[in-house]
Formats: C-alpha cells, sequence, structure tokens
C-alpha cells in the first residue's frame, strides 16, 4: 500500500473552508435567536374614538331551521325551496326584518350556502346564525 505523502515541500493549494462553514452557522444561530428580540412587539395605532352601539331591539326576527335531511322549515311550517323564496320575499320588505339560521350539524354545508343564496336573492339583508354553545 502506498500513500500519497506531500512531505516533500509541496505546498497545499486548497483552502480548508471547514472553520468558516463553523462560524457561519453559529452566526445564522445568533441572528435566528436574536431577530424576534429586536422586532416591536406591539404597534402604537391611534383608534378613531366613537359612541356605543345600541343593538336594535325593534328587530323581527324570524327563525329558519334547517334539519339533517336539508329540509327548510320557518316558524314550525316546512317549507319547498319557492315557497321560502317567496315567504322571504314578503317579509324582506319590511326594514327590521333579521333572518335567524339554525343548522344541523349533520346538514351538508351546500344545502346552508343554497339557503344563504335563496334569502339573499329575496332581499334579506339581515342574517344571523344561531348555534349551541357548550355540551
Amino acid at each position: 500500500m502506498a500513500f500519497n505523502n506531500n512531505s516533500g515541500g509541496d505546498m497545499m493549494s486548497e483552502i480548508n473552508v471547514t472553520p468558516l462553514v463553523d462560524v457561519m452557522l453559529v452566526l445564522l444561530v445568533v441572528f435566528i435567536i436574536t431577530a424576534p428580540l429586536l422586532a416591536p412587539q406591539s404597534l402604537k395605532i391611534n383608534l378613531p374614538k366613537t359612541e356605543s352601539v345600541v343593538h336594535d331591539d325593534k328587530l323581527q326576527k324570524v327563525s329558519l331551521a334547517i334539519d339533517s335531511k336539508g329540509e327548510v322549515s320557518m316558524e314550525s311550517a316546512h317549507l319547498s325551496d319557492e315557497g321560502l323564496a317567496e315567504m322571504l320575499k314578503s317579509r324582506a320588505v319590511d326594514p327590521n326584518f333579521q333572518l335567524q339560521i339554525q343548522a344541523d350539524e349533520a346538514v351538508n354545508y351546500g344545502r346552508v350556502a343554497q339557503v344563504m343564496a335563496i334569502a339573499q336573492k329575496s332581499g334579506v339583508s339581515k342574517l344571523s346564525f344561531l348555534t349551541i354553545t357548550g355540551k
């Protein structure tokens, strides 16, 4: 076995970059750790001053329920999509009318979106969703 030994006085022509890489990695870690500390933690914003909002208790709240099968009922009366549209058109002219939708958790989201589209086309401008909190 023969080993190449450069003991004959030849100079090494390559630069050892291992120490340079080590220093760069240490600096990278230091910058990664200190950069979030240098960023401002809060923004100074001058918010406009307004009066408190009073909830309008004059709203005529009508509850619309969508069961797990996707069937719609309003005020305990089962309605087709056409019947729902007609009923909402007649009631949406009242500016105090608010439609409250209660959807079963098993109903498809697409069905809820269809009912919302019917309400929008019928002129309903106030719409809310009712949920049950806690179990």
